[in-house]
């Protein structure tokens, strides 16, 4: 495991995409941390970025990936029958960057919100940090 994912624990799409990032990233290149956990505030800090992001965040090689960008990285790990998404790189960033802002911008209304954060299953644990 070489990256970490970032993710909003009280959102419902977030954990639904932590769901399918496990599923499909069958090398585990990803370890997970929820941004509302002590390791996600320290990570934020540690790489400049705002207390109150709640966009996805990508860690890898020493360097911290938001929003699409974030999601560009996390493609290429993913099994070969989701490789087609990596065309999405080629549109504009303003392009992605406003796709996901609006996907970002409705996703607890689409998918509503938990109360707690989510908590990984048994089988699962060695992929989450504290």
């Amino acid at each position: 495991m070489s990256g970490i994912v970032l993710f909003d624990g009280e959102c419902n799409l977030c954990n639904r995409a932590v769901d399918f990032i496990i599923r499909y990233d069958r090398k585990k290149h990803y370890q997970f941390a929820s941004l509302q956990s002590d390791l996600g505030i320290l990570l934020k800090k540690e790489f400049g970025l705002s207390d109150d992001l709640d966009s996805i965040v990508v860690i890898e090689h020493n360097q911290a990936f938001i929003k699409s960008d974030a999601a560009m990285q996390i493609i290429p790990k993913l099994s070969v029958y989701w490789q087609p998404l990596r065309v999405l790189k080629f549109l504009p960033k303003l392009v992605r960057e406003r796709m996901y802002e609006w996907i970002a911008r409705n996703r607890l209304r689409w998918f509503g919100e938990k109360d707690t954060c989510r908590l990984p299953k048994p089988e699962e644990r060695d992929r989450f940090l504290s």
